[in-house]
């Protein structure tokens, strides 16, 4: 029987990481030659896989959409070569581009797995093998045909997961959905929650196209005069990070803004600083009002996934009004209502 054939794109991030006299930093082929040194990555039980390296890479913190559009093509031009994708990235970021890739990877039916470590590779104590070891059977299984995270032995949804420790192994949860599947003796997948959908369709490829979007993240005193700077007409989008399930100061200067920036097709999308829950405009007078000046909500999308759905949409060419209702809906099992 044919093995399967995984491409790993190695974008950066500590997984493949050097000590040097300025601290840790990517160093080209490093990942290739202490991948061969460990006997595991020769497993026959493992699926056949090849590495393709980024000509620079980076520390996530570098990561923005030129990077996630050069990931996205890489997948594109590669997808009927391999069976499954694995890409390694800083873990900093990895949210951000795990969301943008699971909208730009259009008809998407085969595994795309981010992963990276905490540790690189190189040292002892590393995490990179198991969160490495356990991506290539998942995108070997097949089973998960959509953009995950795979880390500390947790499989989760791209577009749910946010980064929640800075030196936790187990770095990385998605508050608002179940996980895809548990890594342990055996990977037990849990079938309710992954996408069993198949369009069919061949894969199709969205870059995403520079758009201005900002986030601000409301507090007890915010100064106005913040509001007035996300009114500027070059702003496209702009992420609200409130309170609870909406809620926001009795603050008529916010709201004024916000009907006048919708004029200049402006959207300010409402989404919860609370990691779990969702937002719900009509559910108390407070964020009702952001409802009427023509914000819109964003359940509980994460606000990694927000400024990518945001940058998908606009990048897809709609009106400003489409946006507002898909922004609403779930087009990549990215929200519940």
């Amino acid at each position: 029987m044919n093995k399967k054939k995984i491409c790993i794109i190695y974008t950066g991030g500590t997984i493949g990481m050097v000590s040097t006299e300025h601290g840790f930093a990517p160093c080209k082929g490093n990942l290739q030659k202490v991948m061969d040194s460990i006997p595991d990555f020769k497993d026959d039980s493992l699926p056949e896989w090849d590495i393709v390296e980024f000509d620079e890479l980076l520390d996530s913190s570098n990561m923005g959409i030129n990077e996630w559009n050069m990931i996205g093509r890489t997948i594109f031009e590669k997808y009927s070569s391999y069976d499954g994708f694995v890409v390694l990235h800083g873990t900093d970021t990895m949210a951000y581009t795990a969301s943008a890739l699971s909208f730009m990877l259009e008809n998407l039916a085969k595994p795309v797995i981010l992963t990276g470590s905490q540790i690189p590779l190189c040292l002892i104590r590393s995490d990179g093998r198991d969160n490495l070891l356990a991506s290539l059977l998942i995108a070997a299984d097949g089973k998960v045909r959509e953009v995950c995270i795979c880390f500390g032995s947790k499989l989760l949804r791209g577009n749910r997961a946010t980064k929640k420790s800075a030196d936790a192994l187990n770095a990385f949860s998605s508050y608002n959905c179940p996980l895809l599947a548990e890594v342990g003796i055996n990977i037990n997948y849990n079938d309710d929650v992954i996408d069993k959908a198949m369009t069919g369709k061949p894969l199709n490829l969205v870059e995403f196209k520079e758009t201005s979007i900002s986030v601000i993240k409301m507090f007890p005193g915010i100064h106005p005069g913040i509001y007035q700077f996300a009114a500027n007409d070059h702003f496209k989008g702009v992420i609200l990070e409130t309170f609870g399930a909406g809620n926001i100061p009795n603050d008529e200067s916010l709201l004024s803004v916000i009907r006048e920036a919708s004029k200049n097709d402006t959207i300010f999308v409402v989404c919860s600083q609370c990691n779990a829950g969702k937002v719900s405009l009509g559910g108390y007078e407070a964020g009702n009002i952001f409802k009427e000046a023509g914000a819109v909500s964003g359940y509980d999308m994460t606000t990694e996934c927000a400024i990518a759905k945001l940058y998908y949409l606009y990048s897809k060419g709609f009106t400003p009004d489409t946006i507002k209702e898909m922004l609403e809906i779930p087009i990549r099992k990215e929200l519940t209502y």
